[in-house]
């Protein structure tokens, strides 16, 4: 499995792991914290889909967890990987040794609200991309394409009913297509930016998720999405789950006037959990979730999977 685990990881991966505000624990205890979920607790493509329509257990993630940030700031935080002084960039510069550098990626979910809230997920690759892989192809190819292939499963593992009854066991939505997203690509970093203010019914949501958040526990996985048999089954690239956050702290960013992130301060008054979590709950849940009967209809402007409209064999 990429993600590995005690005394396996290099001490640099351990280090950054617990740097960030919201403290990494065992995915079983997790409260008020983040951690790695099983991969097998997400449902991907099989080997056999196009045929059969049949999902398997994702298994082993393609990277490992690297980090989690809850920061806010007095403008939309984009770009944070671009700033050399952002704490996974000097890791990368001062911690680990020369020949195959790690590939890191980075997902910053941007959460609208009046303070600038983001949500970034970290995960790092230390082998080589592999030649004409999906992950290679989505580095080398165009915006487009990402557009159309980087997936979010989202599993309410745990929470109130009506959360649950919204959105589902589990969830799946094609990013792209529902939400705007900006691609920063460097020689040892992707940063995916993440808008879900581009969502009216997102942004909706995020007012409706502040009674809930203390008592949800949420499993975030990403991947690239499979659209061809020879691409099968698909691959989950890593994964979060952050359970009962509470409102505590975390840390202000403060941007320079390009709007790209600067130097980290402490302080974080964590509202934004309270939208974050069950704005991207909802918002996945769109169509349905993966395999279900249900006829809701869509509720942006993306598609989920079903495991029919990607194919454009139902709607």
């Amino acid at each position: 499995m990429a993600n590995l685990d005690g005394d396996n990881e290099p001490e640099w991966i351990k280090r950054v792991k617990s740097e960030g505000a919201i403290p990494f624990l065992d995915p079983d205890n997790c409260s008020n914290g983040w951690a790695s979920p099983p991969g097998n607790s997400f449902m991907v493509r099989g080997p056999e889909y196009f045929s059969t329509k049949v999902k398997v257990p994702g298994g082993e993630f393609l990277l490992k967890p690297l980090g989690f940030d809850w920061i806010k700031g007095p403008k939309k935080i984009s770009d944070i990987l671009n700033n050399p002084k952002h704490r996974i960039r000097m890791a990368l510069q001062d911690e680990t040794p020369t020949g195959c550098k790690p590939f890191i990626w980075a997902f910053n979910l941007q959460v609208p609200s009046k303070e600038n809230f983001s949500a970034v997920a970290y995960f790092v690759g230390l082998e080589p991309i592999p030649e004409g892989s999906l992950m290679e192809q989505f580095l080398k190819g165009d915006d487009a394409f990402r557009t159309k292939r980087l997936k979010l499963i989202a599993n309410i593992v745990k929470g109130p009913w009506i959360v649950r009854k919204a959105v589902g066991e589990q969830a799946i939505c094609v990013i792209g297509r529902a939400l705007t997203c900006k691609y920063c690509i460097a020689d040892d970093f992707i940063e995916v930016d993440v808008d879900i203010g581009s969502s009216v019914i997102a942004n909706a949501i995020v007012h409706l998720a502040y009674n809930y958040i203390s008592t949800l526990t949420v499993d975030l996985a990403f991947l690239i999405e499979s659209q061809t048999q020879s691409e099968l089954p698909e691959q989950i690239l890593g994964a979060v789950r952050f359970s009962e956050l509470q409102t505590t702290s975390a840390t202000l960013v403060e941007m320079p006037s390009n709007g790209n992130m600067g130097e980290l301060l402490p302080s974080f008054p964590s509202r934004l959990w309270k939208s974050f979590g069950h704005s991207f709950s909802h918002l996945v849940q769109a169509d349905t979730q993966d395999g279900s009967s249900s006829s809701t209809p869509s509720l942006v402007k993306g598609n989920v999977d079903n495991g029919l409209s990607e194919e454009g064999t139902k709607k």
